[in-house]
């Protein structure tokens, strides 16, 4: 089998209008257009292989997990994403990995209690999403959402300590909430958040359980289940700890809202 042709740079939307444009004018023929776009996918660098293609395919970029991988092949990852177009996100950075891609991409931008890196300049997509968070233990996924939305170009409302064991703090804010477009619930203990905010407003919700709690609570299995369980209608439920999969899941929703997607 041929082995693939990795394209030291970015694979933008120009580049495939003019392969389009190409085959049309008679300039290429349909199996070399075919093979071209077969050697598309990836920028190479070190040890990793970069996606540059997912904003055509899906219109949000890939970002680099630093969990697992060492500063370099984090710094690696970045790097060639950014030379692939804006914004671009590192999430669970160590102060190690923090270091490697700022050494790498100077312009970057760090976010201590998100625990993320950011390279932004994403277009705006309009819309609010709101944020809300059970309890400052809490604040680090509830942050890795907000940054992260924020990355990819819309507005967020933060929320701050509403939790239910003082639920008159929730509706201090239910003018702020009902405003927003989609809203996603960081909780851990009971995990009861989600299914109150989603029988406050007409926007999805996206429940995020955290693994903070005691014993009972299973390092966060005890509010994901609540959260699966929700009585309230309209709640949609990511991993435990997962801000950035929460982030995504409320832009689809944006975009498609806005037909953008």
């Amino acid at each position: 089998m041929a082995s693939a042709v990795v394209y030291d740079r970015a694979v933008q939307r120009a580049d495939l209008l003019q392969l389009l444009t190409d085959t049309a004018h008679g300039r290429l023929s349909p199996e070399e257009a075919a093979e071209r776009l077969a050697q598309l996918p990836f920028l190479a660098s070190g040890e990793v292989l970069a996606d540059s293609h997912r904003w055509l395919r899906t219109g949000q970029g890939e970002a680099v997990l630093c969990l697992g991988k060492t500063p370099a092949q984090a710094a690696q990852a970045f790097a060639a994403l950014a030379r692939a177009g804006r914004p671009v996100l590192a999430t669970r950075a160590s102060q190690e990995h923090v270091a490697a891609i700022l050494a790498a991409v100077p312009d970057a931008q760090v976010h201590e209690v998100a625990r993320m890196v950011v390279l932004p300049g994403a277009e705006p997509v309009g819309g609010v999403v709101a944020v809300v968070c059970a309890g400052t233990s809490d604040l680090p996924v509830a942050e890795e959402a907000a940054v992260t939305i924020e990355a990819l170009g819309a507005r967020v409302v933060r929320l701050r300590d509403v939790g239910v064991a003082g639920l008159h703090r929730l509706l201090a804010h239910l003018e702020q909430l009902r405003a927003a477009e989609v809203a996603i619930v960081v909780a851990g203990m009971e995990g009861a958040l989600p299914s109150v905010v989603a029988g406050l407003v007409a926007a999805p919700v996206v429940a995020v359980p955290t693994s903070v709690g005691y014993g009972a609570a299973f390092g966060g299995l005890a509010p994901l289940l609540a959260m699966l369980n929700a009585c309230a209608p309209g709640v949609a439920v990511v991993n435990i700890d997962n801000g950035f999969g929460a982030a995504m899941v409320a832009m689809r929703m944006l975009r498609a809202r806005k037909g953008t997607a």
